[in-house]
């Protein structure tokens, strides 16, 4: 299935609430792409896409 919306961004951990008014969103999640370089939101179906030359964000 396709995702609603695709959205680049340069971290690899990142929020979703849904919609740019979270009133008519939904909880806000982090999402962790864990090395794929995307992840999709399970409540709205976004996806989010680590930007070339992008680089993951390393846990100490």
């Amino acid at each position: 299935m396709e995702p609603l919306e695709t959205i680049e961004v340069e971290e690899d951990v990142v929020g979703c609430e849904g919609g740019p008014n979270p009133a008519l969103g939904h909880p806000r999640v982090f999402l962790n792409m864990e090395g794929r370089g995307q992840v999709d939101c399970p409540y709205c179906g976004r996806r989010y896409v680590l930007k070339k030359g992008a680089k993951a964000a390393h846990a100490h």
